[in-house]
């Protein structure tokens, strides 16, 4: 209870509003909560298998790039050759007000730009699965940046939450039962000071 607070009708009907947008704001701020977790979650069983994935993978290319060195001697100079891939944009989308961003990769043709006669399959192969190494990783980044800024709005959240629900609301409900208990002792004395005065005056108005 708020001592600083005057008991008038006045503001206990602005304390009541007061209570009345606080709980909604916990609701909201309580339902945002569970969005942004259920969200969250979905990208956290996508960032297992896309891990996963990525592992075997780049096992496979590591493993077909071994092989190519093993046949056709260091293939540094023909990878030089390759152009490097920036064909890449973000965007966004909104979850309850948080910016989840949308990676996309502008997937071109595998086009070779070394000899092929300098080549092997397994160089090949090596190349076709680093490449898909690549788009793999471009997924998990934007899958590991979205579930960042989710944690750290459920975590803003349920900060809020938690203030309006412990601090916020009680300190309102202590208020109102504050107030309503002065306003009822006041209308008692005066119910009473009324009966008082009623009698006095029937009490005169018999003696006359």
């Amino acid at each position: 209870m708020n001592n600083q607070v005057f008991p008038t009708k006045g503001n206990l009907m602005t304390i009541q509003k007061s209570n009345e947008l606080a709980k909604k704001g916990y609701e909201l701020m309580d339902r945002k909560r569970n969005i942004l977790i259920r969200e969250m979650m979905t990208l956290l069983d996508d960032v297992k298998l896309l891990r996963n994935e990525i592992s075997d993978t780049f096992a496979k290319a590591y493993r077909a790039l071994q092989e190519a060195n093993i046949t056709l001697g260091i293939v540094s100079d023909i990878a030089k050759s390759i152009p490097i891939d920036s064909g890449l944009s973000v965007t966004y989308r909104s979850v309850m007000g948080v910016e989840i961003p949308k990676v996309t990769h502008v997937s071109t043709p595998v086009k070779v730009t070394y000899g092929i006669g300098a080549t092997n399959t397994k160089f090949d192969y090596a190349y076709k699965m680093f490449q898909k190494v690549r788009d793999l990783t471009v997924k998990l980044a934007e899958i590991d940046n979205a579930t960042y800024r989710l944690a750290n709005a459920i975590r803003k959240a349920q900060k809020r939450a938690n203030a309006l629900e412990n601090v916020v609301i009680p300190r309102f409900q202590a208020n109102i039962k504050y107030i309503s208990e002065v306003l009822e002792e006041k209308e008692r004395e005066a119910f009473i000071r009324q009966k008082m005065i009623k009698s006095q005056q029937d009490k005169k108005q018999s003696l006359e």
